[in-house]
């Protein structure tokens, strides 16, 4: 693999509290998974981080949850697939919204948080996220975990799947993410996160905190603004990656990002 993308949560400021170093980390980045209000993510956010990305030649995506701004979208929600259907078509096209007024468009899909992890297992979650997305624009990509039923019913619905890995999270060996509430499961040494990056992209191995060994293919490697310092570490990465061959390529692109 000689291109990879590297993709940021971010967008996720709100009101008077200011998360993320979005304009620094946008000056890196290939792709921008957008907070479209439902975790995060104010309407004058969106239109000033729409405008950063699209002005840094980034593709934007929506970065869908659980309607739940108290716990970051990070709490698990009992919800209905034809609600959650519904509420995920609504915040994609808040987020379009911001993008047509600059003459661009949302290019692909991410859960977040809680609705992340649920759409890696639960058919029915992973399917009302792809239906909201088909029904807006069948043209969408969906990025999501490996082997993950998300990625699976995109395949079904003729939409674009994409998959992911990420750079500052540790791995149990069964290949699935460490908890955040576990100690140590959010990384933050920029020197481990690029040894670990290169050798994923390189080798598709990524180590697990057993020692054991993990196979899996990225297209596109995650990175989040809430992490400490998370501007220096994707500069970090970014450098690293291109020091050793590898160019940024958004997915949804296939053009090197300058």
């Amino acid at each position: 693999m000689t291109t990879v993308d590297l993709n940021c949560d971010m967008g996720e400021s709100y009101g008077i509290w200011t998360l993320g170093a979005d304009e620094d980390l946008l000056k890196i980045v290939s792709s921008a998974n957008l907070a479209c209000g439902f975790h995060a993510g104010d309407p004058s956010t969106l239109r000033s981080v729409t405008h950063s990305a699209v002005s840094h030649g980034v593709a934007v995506g929506a970065q869908v949850s659980f309607p739940d701004l108290a716990g970051f979208g990070r709490r698990p929600m009992q919800i209905d697939p034809g609600e959650l259907r519904d509420l995920v078509l609504y915040q994609i096209a808040a987020l379009d919204g911001f993008m047509r007024v600059l003459g661009s468009r949302v290019s692909y899909v991410k859960p977040h948080g809680a609705l992340y992890h649920v759409t890696v297992s639960d058919p029915a979650a992973a399917a009302a996220v792809v239906a909201a997305a088909a029904e807006f624009d069948s043209t969408l990509a969906i990025l999501g975990f490996p082997d993950s039923q998300l990625l699976r019913a995109a395949q079904a619905a003729g939409l674009r799947p994409v998959t992911e890995a990420f750079a500052d999270r540790t791995y149990l060996a069964d290949g699935q993410l460490q908890p955040r509430s576990a100690p140590g499961s959010v990384l933050t040494d920029s020197s481990q996160i690029l040894e670990r990056t290169l050798r994923l992209v390189e080798t598709g191995e990524i180590l697990a905190i057993d020692g054991s060994v993990i196979y899996q293919r990225a297209e596109s490697i995650c990175v989040h603004s809430d992490t400490p310092d998370a501007a220096r570490i994707a500069r970090v990465l970014r450098d690293g990656l291109e020091a050793a061959g590898i160019s940024l390529t958004s997915f949804t692109s296939g053009s090197p990002i300058g």
